[in-house]
């Protein structure tokens, strides 16, 4: 779909974001705009949707935790774009329509006002896109829903004397819960805090703002009425979809919102054919240290069981079968791996890489940089990082494998570890291919060990090992006869 605005009817366009509640209901110290959803910010999922509408702006309204607020969204990947970024602050909070009186110096007059929550994630694309093309740089549309219990909505009210010949009614007004009457409050439909409407006519119907109303706020709503009274159309795009205008004032609903994005992402996976064990126990999130969405991207006959969490960028290609209670974030899986339950597999900035037909886990970690190649089995308790393991290498149990190239066929024996620090800088330990190192082994780097070369166990290898040659480096055997151990002292 054309991302471009210029189709629909007005020059550019502005998205307003409100962001300035304090969120007494979350019970936190944190803005509630800042929880996350998802593994993302809630308002960072706003922003990204902001993002790809092509915005020419988008200002930010924040107050409550304002400083904290405005630094996480200046520094963050997902605040990056082509859009200009603006904060303006609301300071005393005094309603909707006060908060956006505050964005006016910073909403030139020649382009589309987009009015968004920052507590309202996951609002979609698409469905702006139609709101925007109702509005059409010329009118007043609005987002609205029914719902089965619209408590605490403001409700959409109907001109039934000018009816439409499309999409119904136009609207007379928004009233909110606590003004409106019994008859009024019979309504299924209701206003979700999303509006769309040409700058230059939010100007002035903002100037014209009272509190007089039971809470004595400036109502964002009330333009409507002054759009009514001043000809301008009033309409409504309604969506039959809830869950995309639920706001998150709890921890309550943030769960809830949480299960209900993931169940929808597990659904989309099911309709590709991946095999999911329990869609309910699936979860697909940002990677909030690299500010990177989820994507959770499989081939044919991918197979996920119970309780496993994706971070960032995950590629499990075909037939790769993931066990139970598996983390894997900012990794590629090549076809026909299989990662046995509770392993941990995390390649940050460096990414990890597994290859065709590997067996990784049991309780394995696989840190930023392990590159793995095909049919390489890293077994319980084994950790690698910054390491690359050619095709056939083994270590099958309680190993380390730190700043390592292990050539191809190398068994890497139980307990053993490359020691790759020296308390300043990290060095590399190169195992070149058909090597065998035994138990409890310690390779001290810098170190390579020659190709086709064993070392017995329980050595510490601290220099170079020639290839196809034994190495052992341990103290000689000594045994004492008729030995006594030590016998405790009675008191």
């Amino acid at each position: 779909m054309d991302n471009t605005i210029d189709h629909i009817g007005f020059h550019a366009l502005d998205v307003v974001i409100m962001a300035a509640g304090k969120g007494t209901r979350m019970k936190s110290q944190r803005p509630k705009v800042l929880h996350r959803l998802a593994g993302r910010p809630m308002l960072g999922h706003v922003v990204a949707t902001a993002a790809a509408l092509a915005a020419r702006r988008v200002v930010v309204i924040t107050g409550h935790g304002a400083t904290e607020v405005e630094a996480a969204l200046a520094g963050s990947a997902w605040a990056q774009g082509t859009f200009e970024l603006k904060f303006v602050r609301q300071e005393p909070q005094l309603g909707t329509g006060h908060a956006v009186q505050q964005a006016v110096p910073a909403l030139p007059d020649d382009g589309a006002v987009l009015v968004l929550s920052g507590d309202v994630p996951l609002i979609q694309a698409d469905t702006l896109r139609a709101l925007l093309a109702l509005s059409a740089g010329q009118q007043v549309a609005l987002l609205t829903v029914e719902l089965p219990d619209p408590t605490g909505y403001g409700r959409i009210v109907r001109d039934q004397v000018h009816g439409e010949a499309h999409g119904g009614a136009r609207v007379a007004a928004i009233v909110e819960h606590k003004d409106a009457s019994d008859a009024q409050r019979a309504i299924r439909e209701i206003y979700s805090g999303i509006m769309a409407l040409p700058a230059r006519l939010l100007k002035g119907w903002l100037a014209r703002l009272t509190n007089d109303n039971a809470q004595q706020e400036y109502y964002l709503t009330d333009i409507v009425r002054f759009a009514v009274a001043d000809g301008v159309p009033v309409r409504a795009h309604a969506i039959s979809d809830a869950l995309q205008v639920t706001g998150i004032n709890s921890p309550a609903q943030l769960a809830e919102l949480e299960r209900a994005w993931q169940r929808r992402l597990a659904d989309g996976l099911l309709a590709q054919g991946v095999r999911l064990a329990d869609p309910a126990r699936l979860d697909v999130r940002a990677d909030p240290r690299l500010d990177r969405p989820g994507e959770l991207l499989c081939g044919q006959d991918v197979e996920i069981d119970v309780n496993c969490v994706f971070e960032g960028r995950v590629e499990l290609a075909d037939n790769v079968r993931i066990g139970a209670n598996c983390v894997v974030a900012n990794a590629c899986i090549a076809a026909g791996a299989v990662i046995h339950p509770f392993t941990h597999i995390d390649g940050e900035k460096l990414g990890v890489t597994v290859g065709a037909g590997a067996l990784v886990g049991p309780f394995a970690r696989l840190r930023p940089g392990a590159q793995l190649g095909a049919e390489v089995h890293i077994g319980n308790f084994v950790e690698v990082k910054n390491a690359t393991l050619a095709a056939g290498a083994k270590a099958n149990h309680l190993a380390y494998l730190g700043d390592a190239t292990v050539g191809e066929r190398v068994n890497f024996g139980a307990g053993s570890i490359t020691a790759n620090y020296d308390g300043a800088n990290k060095h590399r330990t190169v195992i070149e291919a058909d090597v065998h190192v035994g138990s409890n082994c310690v390779l001290v780097a810098p170190v390579t060990l020659g190709a086709g070369g064993t070392v017995g166990g329980g050595s510490t290898i601290t220099k170079s090992t020639p290839p196809g040659a034994l190495s052992v480096a341990r103290g000689k055997q000594l045994s004492i006869a008729n030995w006594q151990r030590p016998v405790k002292h009675k008191p």
